[in-house]
């Protein structure tokens, strides 16, 4: 297939082109920056140099690239270290969610592309009730924290927007690895370093992980066995509360144990800190192990975690 990977300079894209060509696929790699191109033919694709967010150029470069297939990874994930700011730092990513997804999916309507994948997010959407583990059939929050409001009303109209024009949906939990800010080096790496990651309540809250590779397998799986209008978390076998993995990873990252923030000082910051840190759900992946086959190469955060502070010892 030829593909057409909207996003192809992010952490997932660059990890996706080789895994795409690996398997006999043709990779068209849009980019905001000419200064990208070289990135881009570096990891074998061929660069395209358009505006996720400029709608009649997205539509002329996908007529022009005449794809297979659409991918949809656009983000502008920045910021992330800092929590207090959550809505600003997801101000550009949620116009690329929302205006960028609907150019996409006119583009592909136009040019007669029924595979679209797209990049969601279930780190934290789902319903703060029940048990800790949400499956694709679950609700997402009705009522989430201001700050959180916006991403999660983008977040339903790219899901809405993609399966609704026959497209799927891949559900990721918090990005870690090459590429990411969660890697040696990386922004939200050095927050942890230097304690500025605080552990608020009682650390209740339940997260799942996504290593950046296996972001980029589940793209593989989908693309390869299309099941049109489907959502599926990409995430690994571990959910894990806040007080289980951040203390983990301060110790990956040589740092001390995280400092610890009482709910009630965390919501003089920001009520959303609190959902986050103590509220939020984890999320199954057996949808699509199970309909796919997909297996993750970090089954765990707790493995994936190890080879970051192997990777930081070895540098």
């Amino acid at each position: 297939m030829h593909i057409f990977l909207a996003g192809a300079t992010g952490a997932v894209g660059r990890s996706l082109i080789p895994l795409l060509i690996e398997n006999g696929h043709t990779v068209a790699g849009p980019t905001r920056s000419a200064a990208k191109a070289d990135l881009l033919r570096s990891l074998g694709a061929a660069p395209v140099v358009v505006d996720g967010l400029d709608r009649d150029a997205v539509r002329s470069a996908v007529a022009a690239e005449r794809p297979d297939a659409i991918v949809h990874q656009m983000t502008a994930l920045t910021g992330m270290a800092d929590l207090r700011r959550f809505e600003q730092a997801f101000a550009v990513t949620n116009r690329l969610r929302t205006e960028g997804t609907d150019h996409l999916v006119a583009a592909a309507r136009d040019a007669g592309v029924e595979r679209i994948v797209a990049q969601s997010y279930t780190g934290w959407p789902y319903a703060r009730t029940g048990g800790p583990v949400k499956t694709e059939d679950d609700p997402l929050d009705a009522d989430p924290p201001r700050q959180m409001r916006s991403t999660l009303d983008a977040i339903r109209h790219l899901e809405q927007a993609v399966t609704g024009a026959g497209g799927v949906v891949l559900r990721y939990g918090g990005f870690y690895g090459p590429g990411t800010g969660l890697v040696p080096g990386g922004e939200q790496w050095d927050a942890v370093r230097a304690r500025r990651f605080p552990l608020v309540g009682d650390g209740g809250g339940v997260w799942s992980f996504t290593h950046i590779q296996d972001a980029a397998g589940a793209v593989l799986a989908v693309l390869e066995d299309h099941r049109p209008g489907e959502l599926y978390n990409a995430v690994d076998d571990d959910p894990a509360p806040v007080r289980e993995w951040l203390p983990a990873l301060a110790a990956a990252a040589g740092a001390p144990p995280p400092r610890h923030v009482p709910r009630l000082v965390a919501r003089l910051m920001g009520e959303h800190l609190v959902t986050l840190m103590c509220e939020v759900r984890g999320a199954s992946n057996a949808k699509l192990r199970h309909e796919l086959g997909w297996t993750p190469r970090w089954p765990t955060w707790r493995e994936g975690f190890a080879a970051l502070e192997r990777s930081r010892a070895a540098a």
